[in-house]
């Protein structure tokens, strides 16, 4: 599959990229990409969340009211959690929510992703850049030539490159990441895909092993 190549004018350099087809055109695995972005989602999450419960609660332990005779159920401790101020009954409790899938599944649903923008034509190469320092004007003139200011895009570079991640900051729609931290999630939650050319052999190699 071959795509054209841009310059950060949004202008065709005149020269295409080869996507591989063992990463751009496969057949995608829906459940696959259903189980990354699951456990992208889950390892997100703290899991912090604590309430008191009938043993944390300071109170008397005395029993409130006699056993029998009052005409309601009985009742043994104020801290219970049928009383205001007492106890939460079955409250959360601190718990790991991560999951852990195989590598071989993880690399299929990436691929998988790569296939589904790559079908809808959601993938943009654009030719290597940089800044001579970091500037959110300089990275809003890209935006702008590429017709991306009002998406989400997610840009991914071959290697660091700290003044172009810097000028993205400002930008909650755009996010800069290299060709190592690419997810399905990411992928998945950008409107337009931009790998730079440098990219390329990365992510084809990080997904052909």
């Amino acid at each position: 599959m071959k795509v054209a190549v841009l310059d950060i004018n949004g202008k065709d350099t005149g020269r295409k990229a080869e996507l591989s087809k063992d990463v751009f055109a496969i057949e995608p695995n829906n459940h696959a990409v259903y189980l990354d972005v699951k456990q992208y989602l889950a390892n997100q999450r703290q899991g912090t969340h604590k309430s008191k419960e009938r043993a944390e609660i300071s109170g008397s332990t005395r029993k409130i009211k006699k056993q029998k005779g009052t005409g309601t159920a009985r009742a043994g401790s104020i801290k219970s959690g049928v009383f205001r101020g007492g106890g939460r009954m079955f409250g959360p409790r601190p718990r790991n929510y991560s999951i852990k899938l195989n590598k071989n599944l993880k690399r299929l649903a990436r691929k998988s992703a790569l296939t589904m923008k790559a079908n809808a034509k959601d993938i943009v190469v654009l030719e290597d850049f940089n800044f001579d320092a970091p500037k959110t004007k300089n990275f809003t003139a890209v935006l702008k030539a590429l017709d991306v200011q009002d998406k989400k895009s997610l840009f991914v570079l071959g290697a660091s490159n700290n003044n172009v991640y810097l000028s993205s900051r400002n930008f909650k729609g755009s996010e800069v990441v290299i060709n190592s931290e690419l997810s399905t999630y990411k992928i998945l939650n950008a409107n337009k895909l931009i790998l730079l050319e440098s990219s390329l052999e990365g992510i084809e190699s990080n997904l052909s092993k």
